[in-house]
């Protein structure tokens, strides 16, 4: 029987109230207050506390404090990727970043919902992996909701909500989030 953590990793209903699962929300919550009350210049203590919270993607990975995320250990980090002040991620599925990242501040990725039965969203959750590719751009305040897959070179303009896959090579913006042009026109 899959335990609540393997089921939350493989998008299928979970309980959130799961011990090991809070332990894991409580670990990821103190490295994070942690890291959001150091420095600027203490790039070393930094860099250890984000390979602690997310693992060897951080090594080249450069996060402006205040950073938030649920459990960090399933955010995927490709090379120098770049988070601006006040992002969030709730990582109850995979989060994928390709490499060279661009996060403006206010960023949130939710990998994280609930069921649409009232019933159960009372004691269960469930997650959607999000993935973007390499070189993609998210504009200041964007959100990117459950599932969305976000294609090599994108740019999502600034205050987007997006809702399904955007294309590579593409600019899109808007509330639902849609593509406008193909990008470098």
């Amino acid at each position: 029987m899959p335990t609540e953590c393997e089921k939350m990793i493989a998008g299928e209903h979970f309980d959130p109230g799961d011990q090991e699962l809070v332990r894991l929300r409580r670990e990821a919550q103190r490295l994070c207050q942690r890291y959001n009350q150091t420095e600027p210049h203490e790039r070393i203590t930094r860099q250890k506390l984000l390979r602690e919270l997310l693992g060897a993607g951080a090594k080249t990975a450069q996060i402006e404090a205040p950073f938030y995320c649920d459990y960090g250990a399933n955010i995927r980090l490709g090379k120098n990727c770049f988070f601006n002040v006040n992002c969030v991620i709730l990582d109850a599925c995979p989060v994928t970043l390709g490499d060279h990242c661009l996060l403006g501040p206010g960023v949130q990725l939710y990998s994280a919902t609930h069921p649409l039965e009232a019933e159960l969203r009372r004691h269960q959750q469930l997650g959607k992996p999000i993935t973007l590719g390499n070189d993609v751009w998210l504009g200041g305040g964007v959100i990117v909701c459950p599932g969305v897959t976000i294609g090599d070179r994108a740019v999502i303009g600034a205050g987007s909500v997006v809702t399904q896959d955007i294309p590579a090579d593409v600019v899109a913006a808007g509330n639902p989030c849609r593509v406008l042009r193909a990008a470098g026109t």
